[in-house]
């Protein structure tokens, strides 16, 4: 049996022997990107460097990410899908290629030395070309050489292999998946494979070659730097390599459902219906402990990452409920999900307080919403004539209004003896969701890691705001996330009270100088030990290589404004920002404050 600290330091390993530098996962939260809610994939936070920058680690990288992907939630509950997890990942930005990357992660996958899986069990997909770009020959060639056999090489569309770009314009390229086999028979006949039985065969590796730059016009251009990005899903590979029926089984998961089988005196086997919802307990309740307790402190809200996190914990709830457990819970799983996360992650036991306050405020505060729901159902299923279905309406507003899934409406109606009117629910819910997508299209609009002019002067404003701020309301000033739009940046940093509107003026007032000064920007790399000799500030210190990049606002030996860990990009000198105007000043968390400003 392996476990997952154990896969995890296999694979670093295996990467820093081929010459790759290990990096600390960065956060769950982007920052200054305003396209995603949420760190969705190891390359996610590189973006930078895989447009060009250098990273201060080298053109090899390999780490264990944090990720959480929302698009899934509805699926949760199968053997496989997640909202938290880990992807296992190696970079080259514009180092090795296709052949490197191909061949090793073949020898990880099957060498004796490594985890030494069985190669009849493996198979490959390719991309198999389409007017845009060529098949991938390349790739499928290269896995004849180390013996995959050629019906066990799958050529797919763009939808199944190829990656990007993550906005409009941008890196993208063909990839390439190696799947294992999970089938109950050893026998695997020639006919199988991930094309033809999707059911057996589960994705454990992704490789990506990002060879070219699309352009805006749809056409697709090669890239200078070709760069490889590959990723590794740790639960999944946990559960094929020890031969479990679900990540569930793995040591990331398992102490979870023990617990609550303990709380509801019930076992995970015992039927689907169980079986589902100690699994949807046990992922969104494990997701929320990461995304509550990462450096970026995100509590539970309206809007969101805070939305994500009582969207999740309110759906646990809910399946508590389904299972019988009366008293609040959440907290005991929250605080086993902590012993599982400590050591690797070392933000969940130091921000643990706030993580179990939060979680079980969010319980207590939903179970009561619960309460108040079930009266109002109370109420309008009473007025009902004989025969009469339950309005589909009514219950898409116990939805909306009280956080009612749709099947517990239909469990208190049918026991009521009434149906309720599920089509027009489903289309109540359809342009609720259609609304939704338009807002958040709309709200997110503009590409993953936008690097125009504008955003560039934003970005660099945001290092002229971080320091106004410590300068006026002192050293205690942590920048605590930023996004950055085309027309504004939002600016949060921990503070416990509201600014008044003289520290507000002088904190205009002082960026405004700096501009005016056009003080030049540059940078130079160090290690963080000598950056905090220089007194450089920056929260997300850790998610560098053992060199950083410093850039500072000013003249680095006398007069200078700024000096701040970041990994760019800058203008040149601060003359061509334009005027700073701060727009808002307002609580974004407990103890966090957000500006919103903008540059005229």
């Amino acid at each position: 049996m392996i476990t997952s600290k154990e896969l995890r330091q296999k694979y670093l390993e295996f990467f820093k022997s081929k010459g790759h530098a290990i990096i600390l996962s960065a956060s769950l939260i982007p920052e200054n990107d305003p396209t995603v809610l949420f760190t969705t994939a190891g390359m996610h936070p590189l973006v930078p460097y895989l447009l060009g920058e250098k990273h201060p680690a080298g053109n090899r990288l390999a780490n264990a990410q944090k990720c959480v992907r929302t698009g899934d939630i509805d699926e949760v509950g199968d053997r496989s899908h997640l909202t938290f997890f880990e992807m296992l990942g190696n970079w080259s930005l514009g180092d090795y290629f296709k052949k490197e990357a191909i061949l090793w992660s073949w020898e990880f996958l099957t060498s004796p030395e490594w985890l030494g899986l069985n190669v009849k069990k493996l198979a490959v997909s390719v991309f198999k070309g389409d007017a845009d770009a060529s098949r991938d020959e390349e790739a499928a060639e290269i896995w004849k050489s180390v013996g995959m056999p050629a019906e066990k090489i799958v050529y797919l569309p763009k939808k199944n292999n190829w990656w990007g770009p993550a906005g409009i314009t941008g890196p993208c390229g063909p990839d390439t998946e190696i799947f294992y086999w999970q089938g109950e028979d050893e026998y695997l006949s020639a006919e199988s494979n991930p094309e033809t039985d999707e059911e057996n065969w589960v994705e454990i590796w992704n490789n990506v070659f990002m060879q070219y730059n699309k352009q805006i016009d749809g056409t697709n251009i090669p890239l200078s730097q070709k760069n490889v990005d590959t990723g590794m899903g740790l639960e999944r590979a946990v559960m094929v390599l020890n031969g479990f029926a679900d990540v569930y089984q793995t040591d990331g998961f398992w102490p979870l459902i023990q617990k609550l089988e303990e709380l509801s005196g019930r076992e995970y086997v015992e039927n689907f219906e169980t079986t589902k919802s100690m699994r949807v307990i046990a992922d969104h309740l494990r997701a929320a402990v990461m995304i509550i307790g990462d450096d970026k402190g995100v509590a539970p809200g309206n809007v969101d990452q805070g939305y994500v996190a009582r969207r999740i914990i309110r759906r646990a709830v809910r399946h508590g409920r389904n299972l019988g457990i009366k008293e609040n819970f959440c907290a005991i799983i929250a605080e086993e999900t902590i012993k599982i996360f400590s050591e690797i992650y070392h933000e969940v036991e130091k921000n643990k307080d706030f993580i179990l306050t939060e979680i079980a405020k969010e319980e207590s505060k939903f179970r009561n919403t619960i309460e108040n729901g079930i009266k109002n159902f109370e109420s309008r299923i009473n007025n009902l004539k004989s025969g009469e279905k339950f309005s589909g309406k009514e219950a898409f507003d116990l939805y909306q209004s009280y956080g009612f899934p749709l099947e517990m409406t239909i469990e208190m109606a049918k026991e009521k003896g009434a149906e309720v009117d599920v089509a027009i629910f489903n289309e109540e819910m359809k342009k609720h969701q259609d609304l939704s997508r338009a807002g958040a299209e709309q709200k997110f609009k503009g590409g993953l890691a936008d690097h125009s002019e504008i955003s560039t002067k934003y970005h660099t404003a945001t290092h002229l705001l971080h320091s106004a701020l410590r300068r006026v309301l002192g050293e205690h000033i942590a920048q605590k996330g930023s996004n950055i739009t085309a027309e504004r940046l939002r600016f949060d940093f921990s503070h416990p009270q509201k600014m008044t509107d003289e520290e507000k003026q002088k904190v205009e007032d002082l960026v405004n100088e700096a501009i005016k000064k056009d003080y030049s920007v540059s940078f130079s790399e160090m290690t963080v030990t000598e950056a905090k000799a220089q007194n450089a500030i920056g929260l997300f210190e850790d998610k560098y290589g053992t060199k950083v990049k410093v850039y500072t606002v000013g003249d680095p030996r006398e007069e200078f404004f700024s000096k701040e860990i970041c990994g760019g990009p800058h203008v040149e000198r601060t003359g061509i920002l334009g005027k700073f105007k701060i727009l808002k000043e307002e609580a974004s968390g407990a103890g966090v404050r957000r500006i919103k400003a903008a540059l005229e």
